[in-house]
C-alpha cells in the first residue's frame, strides 16, 4: 500500500487494502448523524459506523491510539446519543476508553433552540488497542511555579524548604481544549482546527509512525502529520475535497 498519500475512495475501502497492525494513530471526524452526501452516495448510518469501527480495530496495532472527534445531532428535540453508542462499541470491539476529551468552542454559534443551552463542544474520545505504545499528554505551566506552598493553610508565598513543598514548573495539561471555530476552512463545511490535529499527533505518536484519518476532508490530519515528521494515509470520497487537500498538502 502506497505511504504518504490520500485516496479518493471509501475508507473502508482503503482500510480493506491494509493489513493487520498497520496504523500507529488514527485522528479523524467522522460525519456525526448527519446523511451527507458525497457524489451521489449515502456516507452515515449505523451500519456504516459500526463496519468502520471494527476495521479500525483490525488496521491499529497493539498499543495504537485511536482519536474520535464527535458530537451530537439534535432529531425531533432529542439529542441522538450516538457518540455515546459508538465509545461503546469501540469497546465491544476490543479497544480501550484511554481518555475522555472536550473540544470546547468558545465561539460557538448562537443556539437556535431557546429551550437548551448552547452547544460548544465536542467529544474527542481517545481509543488504545491494549495500553498506548505512546502517551505524551501536553504540559501548561503552573501559576506558583518554583515556590514553596505552605503546609496548612494552603498560601503560595515563597518560604522555605523546610516548611512546604515546591510547586512543579509544569503539569499535564487538562483533558479540555478551548480552541476557536473559524480561519480558513479551505472550502469545507467541518474543518477541524489545525492545533486539534497537531496535539495529539504529538501526544499518541512519534517520529515516523502512520497517521490515518479516514474522513480527511481538506487535509488537516496530512498536514499535521507533515509537519510533525509523521507519515500519512487519508481517506474522502469526496473528488472535490481530495483535489483541495492534495493542493494544501502540496
Amino acid at each position: 500500500m502506497e505511504i504518504n498519500k490520500i485516496y479518493n475512495e471509501n475508507c473502508l475501502d482503503t482500510m480493506a487494502s491494509m493489513p493487520a497492525g498497520f496504523v500507529d494513530l488514527t485522528v479523524t471526524s467522522p460525519p456525526y448523524d448527519n446523511l451527507r452526501l458525497y457524489s451521489g452516495e449515502m456516507l452515515w448510518n449505523e451500519d456504516v459506523w459500526k463496519s468502520i469501527i471494527k476495521e479500525l480495530y483490525r488496521v491499529t496495532k497493539q498499543g495504537g491510539v485511536v482519536v474520535w472527534v464527535v458530537g451530537d445531532a439534535t432529531i425531533k428535540g432529542s439529542e441522538t446519543g450516538t457518540s455515546f453508542k459508538q465509545a461503546l462499541y469501540f469497546k465491544e470491539v476490543g479497544f480501550r476508553l484511554h481518555d475522555t476529551m472536550i473540544w470546547h468552542k468558545p465561539n460557538a454559534m448562537p443556539q437556535v433552540d431557546k429551550t437548551r443551552f448552547t452547544q460548544s463542544f465536542e467529544y474527542m474520545f481517545i481509543f488504545s488497542k491494549g495500553k498506548p505504545n505512546t502517551a505524551k499528554p501536553l504540559k501548561t505551566h503552573t501559576k506558583n511555579g518554583g515556590k514553596f506552598l505552605s503546609r496548612g493553610d494552603g498560601n503560595s508565598e515563597n518560604i522555605n524548604k523546610a516548611g512546604g513543598n515546591k510547586v512543579a514548573k509544569e503539569r499535564i495539561a487538562f483533558n479540555v481544549y478551548n480552541l476557536f471555530v473559524g480561519g480558513k476552512n479551505y472550502e469545507h463545511p467541518a474543518i477541524f482546527p489545525e492545533k486539534l490535529a497537531n496535539d495529539h499527533i504529538i501526544s499518541w505518536s512519534n517520529e515516523g509512525d502512520l497517521v490515518y484519518d479516514p474522513f480527511i476532508g481538506s487535509g488537516t490530519t496530512a498536514k499535521m502529520a507533515i509537519l510533525n515528521n509523521r507519515k500519512y494515509i487519508g481517506s474522502e470520497i469526496s473528488k472535490e475535497y481530495c483535489e483541495i487537500a492534495k493542493k494544501r498538502i502540496k
